[in-house]
């Protein structure tokens, strides 16, 4: 690959479009985020950032459900999502169509694990998890040194778990009152305690209860996944003292049942995201490559 080619790189997400040029090597040569408000309001805004310098290819995290699936006539196109402007609005086939480049896509949890697996913490690592813990909760899975799709893509967000005892929540997904998401994410959290969790780092009763659904989830993941590393991020895993908690939590869930030298360095198994919050931009770059390389190939 000519080492002076530029790739655009959009993060898409329910709040904001972090839009970005990078380089081969993956490095971030100029940044710039766009509020997500409606398509004709923000897609505008985003093609005239990528417009402003010659890219090869543009890789898009974006929220979901999207499908995502290569062979699909409706690929790129974003499903019953609840932000209901963007509902059927196919955001690959806008970038193809107006930027005439290679587009690749994949979930946002998928281009965060992507960034981590190529830039960051999971790098030679073929079976991770990256799981994203905010205003949502989304999971990026790859198994074998591929991302998981399936029939469509993962919604561990959205699993069921078993309800702590003595919590009377009733959870804050409108489709499953006891999924990870509508227990453990942050607008749950904020609904549960009546402040956002920036605002609840000194009461311990609140991370005690979320590291115990976070535990929960991860335990599964593990048992049904046995990823070699587990990557949190998002932005209630800011708050660094569920980390402990939380693999103290793990190893009680598993019961000693797998035993494995991954397992028994708890610290170096359930990890922070490393890459300053630019994963999800990072592996956007990296979809882009892949993108660009493929076109060349076909």
């Amino acid at each position: 690959m000519e080492m002076d080619r530029i790739f655009g790189a959009l993060e898409a997400g329910g709040t904001k479009m972090v839009c970005a040029f990078g380089d081969e090597n993956g490095n971030i040569l100029e940044q710039q985020s766009i509020p997500t408000t409606t398509p004709g309001e923000t897609m505008p805004r985003v093609l005239d950032f990528f417009r402003k310098k010659e890219i090869s290819a543009i890789g898009a995290g974006c929220f979901g459900p999207v499908d995502v699936r290569k062979n699909s006539p409706a690929r790129g196109t974003i499903l019953d999502t609840p932000k209901l402007a963007w509902r059927g609005y196919n955001i690959a086939k806008t970038l193809s169509d107006e930027l005439r480049v290679p587009v690749g896509i994949d979930t946002d949890v998928n281009g965060s694990l992507l960034g981590e697996v190529t830039y960051g913490t999971a790098r030679g690592l073929t079976d991770v998890v990256y799981i994203t813990i905010g205003t949502g909760i989304g999971a990026g899975i790859m198994s074998g040194g591929k991302l998981i799709h399936g029939m469509l893509h993962p919604e561990a967000g959205h699993m069921r778990l078993a309800r702590v005892k003595g919590d009377e929540y009733a959870g804050k997904c409108p489709y499953h009152s006891e999924c990870f998401e509508g227990l453990a994410a942050g607008p749950a959290i904020e609904e549960r305690w009546g402040k956002p969790a920036r605002e609840l780092a000194g009461r311990s009763e609140v991370w005690e209860l979320e590291a115990e659904y976070i535990a929960r989830a991860i335990t599964t993941l593990v048992m049904v996944l046995s990823p070699e590393r587990i990557i949190l991020g998002g932005g209630v895993m800011h708050q660094e003292q569920l980390f402990p908690l939380i693999r103290d939590k793990v190893i009680r869930e598993i019961g000693g049942y797998i035993r494995t030298d991954r397992l028994s360095d708890i610290d170096s198994y359930i990890v922070p995201a490393s890459l300053n919050d630019d994963q999800g931009i990072m592996g956007a770059v990296k979809l882009a490559i892949d993108a660009y390389e493929e076109s060349i190939t076909d």
